[in-house]
């Protein structure tokens, strides 16, 4: 087991497994639009999967700027989750 996450394949499952429920959230939509929408998912998805993402790079010694890329994304969608979020209440107290 050690060497299964040492080596970054455990983290190349867990994403694999993101990419799969977000194309299950996007079927399930597509089935039933009073589901969550993929819009108000996939910021959460993102930000997870970039963190997963730079695990395997600090796993692997890739280069320091991946590994900052990968933050900067998660960063990124981490905020636009809270946006969306903060819109939301926003409109739902009014």
């Amino acid at each position: 087991m050690a060497q299964l996450l040492m080596s970054g394949q455990l983290i190349d499952l867990i994403v694999a497994l993101i990419v799969a429920e977000a194309g299950l959230i996007v079927f399930l939509h597509r089935r039933n639009p009073d589901r969550p929408s993929p819009g108000d998912l996939f910021p959460n998805l993102i930000s997870g999967a970039a963190l997963m993402v730079a695990i395997k790079l600090a796993l692997v010694a890739a280069p320091w700027y991946a590994l900052a890329a990968c933050l900067g994304v998660s960063l990124l969608a981490h905020l636009a989750d809270l946006a969306r979020r903060y819109r939301q209440t926003e409109k739902n107290s009014e």
